[in-house]
């Protein structure tokens, strides 16, 4: 039990910053569209780069096995994204994934800006995915917030020494990436579905 309160008592007592994640992110994301729809060229060059470093190519591939298709998706989630944008860089320089992947956020928003009729269908089932991933990342990022905070700040984890309170907040950072990472799952394995049995139907429609 103790696993599922430890997350949510951090998070309450972190409210203020983890709302502050959500409005960045989902900000951020909608600045993004914004500028699609302001500058075409810049969501041209963006699905451009998909193609380019062979990004849909891969997508093509796995459509016909879901499941790996889910795992690939989980992969590049937590390996690509969550981890050396977010965290990593926040456990070397305070706070400095949160700026990374705020940029992270807007791009999301300029390659998934309903530009077209085709990509507008496409956001009517993804709107979901696009919903529980960024609530897993904002977990992510409000992990590297309370160890930036503990790190800078040690009487905030009851401590006067920088190095305990590097460890008492990577103890945190642990804590919330128990349901960040269950929420990379459910993303992963329902990105994947709608991808494969949603999306074909609405786009050929």
């Amino acid at each position: 039990m103790r696993r599922l309160r430890e997350p949510f008592r951090i998070i309450r007592a972190n409210l203020r910053a983890y709302l502050a994640m959500n409005a960045i992110v989902f900000g951020l994301f909608f600045i993004g569209v914004a500028a699609a729809f302001a500058f075409p060229d810049l969501h041209a060059a963006q699905t451009g780069s998909l193609e380019e470093d062979g990004t849909a190519d891969l997508v093509v591939e796995l459509l016909g096995n879901v499941w790996l298709f889910a795992l690939t998706i989980l992969a590049v989630n937590v390996l690509t994204v969550a981890l050396p944008i977010i965290l990593l860089p926040s456990m070397v320089v305070p706070f400095a994934g949160i700026v990374l992947f705020s940029y992270k956020a807007f791009i999301f928003g300029v390659t998934l800006a309903p530009v077209d009729a085709t990509m507008a269908k496409l956001l009517i089932p993804h709107s979901l995915t696009i919903l529980i991933e960024f609530q897993a990342y904002i977990l992510v990022m409000l992990a590297a917030y309370v160890l930036g905070r503990a790190w800078l700040r040690p009487a905030t984890v009851g401590t006067d020494s920088r190095r305990q309170a590097y460890v008492r907040g990577l103890k945190q950072v642990g804590w919330l990436s128990l349901p960040a990472l269950a929420l990379f799952v459910i993303g992963a394995a329902y990105e994947a579905f709608e991808l494969v049995y949603l999306v074909p139907p609405l786009v050929a429609g």
